[in-house]
């Protein structure tokens, strides 16, 4: 592709300037090959603009940042967000694949990935060739693609070719699940929203936001921005499925520059679920609109679910006009998400459970849904995070000594904080809320040892769930990712206590 054409995706020209042909597009300087495109970024650790002249000296035959050109001797392109140019420049590349999709975006802090998987479920029930990406993998035709270790939207260049490979595979749909960081940082600009859903905005990730307001005001792009792309032909109505129940709603139904639906058990929710029932086999309510009363099913366990179907189920039917049974036909055939309320049974005489619950909201839930599953003591591991949100480490840490009997307080990506401070802080909240350290909360640095000492806590008929990194494939110790799966090690504890083959226990750097 010549740089010219390239350029008018950002609304230049490229007059006065040479037009070589590109041959790739990267904003890592380590990437570049003779010919390709480099765009500067600044990122929170590293600013891309330090690395302009090492992309020249690696071949690139051109550059676009936010700074004046360096004059390197090779045409750079000057914008006022390389964020948004590199998204823009990465959808013109692969030839604005969204334009050729039905494209549903679902934001939200917790159950984001649940509405994703559900809703996809629903569209390849419906019979639609549809493709998902979410924080767990990505999904096209038959193809399942890991997106990565850690929970966020993968980065624009990446988001734009899986549609691109969607396109090329026949899919008509995509539901994408959009983390307030790829609104903020653009990583889904140039993606033309059809439908947007929101699940529910609680405390999280005010270390990047700064404010509940400014994290509220980045989920709120999805729906200011479902207006500014140009009409797709074939199309939907563009939407937006609002949850009524939830905080976020008076803020998503003035920002929405599109029609919007809403979902809920409220009183005035257009699609409403009622007589919800709940227990081991999962949960059971009718949902009802406008014309139809539908009873939906679902295996997943806890209530909290309710409204992941709700949203699924209103973007199916109200959006993109699926029929209500056969959106509960796709709600009752998704098995579960990985990592989400997930079980791990080696016979052992309890309970145990992965939940991906790193937030004070979706711990509360889970521990929730935990005591309604058992009549012995609920046991639970979990850490927080370095480098983010300090405030909910206590938060999560009061809300465990509420609800739970027993408490591992452990590690859980501590990056470059000191896991000491983070699990004294954590401990403070449990106090504060009468939790009692080595009575009903421990301090346990090394997450592999507080995971075996939580099974061999648990007597028959308890149980054990650990939450915090659910699908995740790592844990960030300092700067260096170290490989780390808890069911992996869920699975290697519970074979240690039952003296059955089972996987080796991972090992971490606070291993002793």
């Amino acid at each position: 592709m010549r740089l010219h054409q390239l350029l008018r995706s950002l609304g230049a020209s490229g007059a006065g300037l040479p037009d070589p042909e590109i041959t790739s597009l990267t904003d890592d300087s380590r990437q570049v090959t003779p010919g390709a495109l480099f765009v500067a970024v600044r990122g929170e650790s590293q600013d891309g603009h330090l690395f302009l002249a090492e992309a020249a000296r690696r071949g690139a035959a051109a550059a676009v940042g936010e700074a004046p050109d360096p004059g390197l001797g090779i045409p750079y392109i000057p914008q006022p967000d390389s964020r948004l140019a590199l998204a823009q420049l990465a959808a013109a590349w692969h030839g604005h694949p969204a334009r050729r999709l039905v494209m549903v975006g679902v934001t939200g802090t917790d159950g984001k990935t649940t509405t994703c998987c559900l809703l996809h479920r629903i569209l390849i029930t419906a019979g639609l060739p549809a493709g998902m990406i979410t924080t767990v993998n990505a999904v096209i035709g038959g193809r399942v693609l890991e997106t990565g270790f850690h929970v966020t939207t993968p980065e624009a260049p990446a988001v734009q070719g899986y549609l691109a490979e969607m396109v090329r595979a026949g899919l008509t749909h995509c539901v994408l699940e959009v983390t307030s960081h790829g609104l903020a940082q653009h990583r889904v600009a140039a993606c033309d929203f059809d439908v947007a859903v929101v699940t529910n905005v609680t405390h999280e990730h005010l270390d990047y936001h700064g404010t509940y307001a400014d994290y509220l005001e980045a989920k709120g792009r999805l729906f200011a921005g479902l207006g500014e792309c140009p009409p797709k032909p074939g199309a939907p109505r563009r939407s937006a499925i609002l949850n009524l129940d939830d905080g976020s709603f008076d803020h998503f139904s003035r920002v929405t520059t599109a029609p919007a639906t809403t979902y809920g058990l409220s009183e005035g929710a257009q699609v409403r679920g009622e007589g919800l029932e709940g227990g081991a086999d999962g949960i059971r309510f009718v949902a009802s609109g406008k014309g139809y009363r539908v009873p939906v099913a679902s295996p997943l366990a806890g209530l909290h679910n309710v409204s992941n179907c709700l949203a699924a189920f209103a973007a199916a039917v109200e959006a993109l006009g699926i029929s209500p049974e056969l959106a509960a036909q796709g709600i009752r055939e998704m098995p579960g998400v990985p990592g989400r309320m997930e079980r791990i049974a080696l016979g052992q005489p309890f309970t145990a459970i992965v939940d991906f619950a790193h937030t004070p909201n979706a711990l509360r839930r889970a521990l929730e849904t935990a005591r309604s599953l058992t009549q012995g003591k609920v046991i639970t591991v979990f850490g927080a995070a370095g480098l983010r949100d300090r405030a909910k480490r206590g938060w999560m840490s009061a809300v465990a000594a509420e609800l739970a009997d027993r408490t591992l307080l452990t590690a859980e990506d501590p990056r470059t904080e000191s896991l000491e401070e983070i699990l004294a802080e954590m401990a403070a909240g449990a106090e504060e809320r009468g939790g009692v350290e080595g009575e009903s909360f421990w301090r346990e640095p090394d997450r592999a040892e507080a995971i075996r000492r939580a099974v061999r806590m648990a007597a028959p008929g308890d149980l054990v769930i650990v939450c915090g990194k659910g699908h995740e494939q790592s844990m960030c110790f300092g700067e260096v990712e170290v490989p780390w799966d808890d069911r992996v090690a869920l699975r290697a504890a519970l074979a240690e206590l039952l003296a059955v083959p089972g996987p080796e226990m991972p090992r971490l750097p606070t291993s002793r």
